[in-house]
């Protein structure tokens, strides 16, 4: 059974930067709902605690850079976690709790029992919406430092400048015993189902299947990506000829060159991606 009021002790969790500022509202509104239905509750902005041993639950507010800050600074946390909306994209939100107020939402994760939720590794750190290669990187490393705007408008405005440009990369994809060879557009691995603030560029993942989704698009001229772009975005796009989409517990990606990617919309380049599933890692209240 869900604790009552009286048994809670939530640490509000707010990484001031996400959003250009917004989750600092979003994180005072929280903590004064949780002030009038008398829960306890500490709401921390700047510096967070190295531990949270006298707390229930972390409800954090950001995005999915706020929440894969916390699974690798605190990877062995067990605690119950709820993440509220005050990114710019919102993915891994849009997953467990859709187009919700916060308000609402509150009101649902208070009555809500924790489930289990799995989170992934690649070369050494976690993830927890997906990482992507290819042309996935070179969106993520053109909007590295700059100022993002509030959901999928300056992924798909990047997309739009590198589209026409961008040259597909040899890669060596080996899942169990599958190998994929060949020229890539892009190769993505996903936990959740979204991407870049509303692409459903995995839309059948599921973060609590065990398994990671490994969607692999081949290489297409210009104007071929400009006519699939529509699709990919509204998760209509693994039944075409040029896709391949498996569920894998775990993936290699090898290259003749540096590989570009991004883990949860952070830029990195690497020679080799070795990525894989930890089943059942996080507790969340949905």
């Amino acid at each position: 059974m869900p604790e009552t009021a009286a048994e809670k002790n939530i640490a509000v969790l707010c990484n001031e930067l996400a959003g250009a500022g917004r989750s600092v509202g979003v994180a005072a509104a929280i903590a004064l709902l949780l002030k009038k239905k008398g829960i306890p509750h500490v709401l921390f902005t700047q510096n967070w605690p190295p531990a949270f041993d006298a707390f229930t639950d972390l409800f954090l507010v950001g995005g999915d850079g706020t929440l894969n800050y916390f699974i690798n600074h605190y990877p062995g946390n067990r605690l119950p976690l709820v993440i509220f909306k005050g990114g710019t994209g919102n993915d891994f939100h849009w997953l467990l709790y859709g187009d919700t107020s916060p308000e609402v939402q509150l009101e649902r994760v208070l009555e809500t029992a924790p489930r289990a939720v799995d989170k992934g590794e690649c070369n050494g750190r976690f993830f927890i919406n997906g990482v992507g290669a290819g042309f996935e990187g070179e969106v993520a490393k053109a909007l590295t430092a700059r100022k993002k705007m509030p959901g999928k408008t300056s992924y798909l405005l990047t997309i739009l400048q590198k589209i026409f440009s961008y040259r597909s990369q040899e890669y060596r994809i080996r899942a169990a015993d599958q190998l994929v060879t060949g020229k890539k557009l892009l190769v993505d691995i996903s936990n959740g189902r979204r991407a870049g603030g509303g692409f459903h560029v995995a839309p059948v993942a599921r973060a609590d299947d065990g398994y990671l989704d490994l969607v692999i698009a081949g290489a297409l001229g210009p104007v071929k990506r400009l006519v699939h772009l529509p699709a990919i975005e509204k998760g209509k796009h693994l039944h075409l000829s040029f896709i391949q989409h498996h569920t894998v517990k775990a993936v290699v990606i090898e290259s003749n060159k540096r590989i570009q990617y991004h883990l949860d919309g952070e830029y990195g380049e690497a020679d080799r991606l070795d990525i894989r599933i930890h089943e059942n890692a996080l507790l969340f209240r949905y």
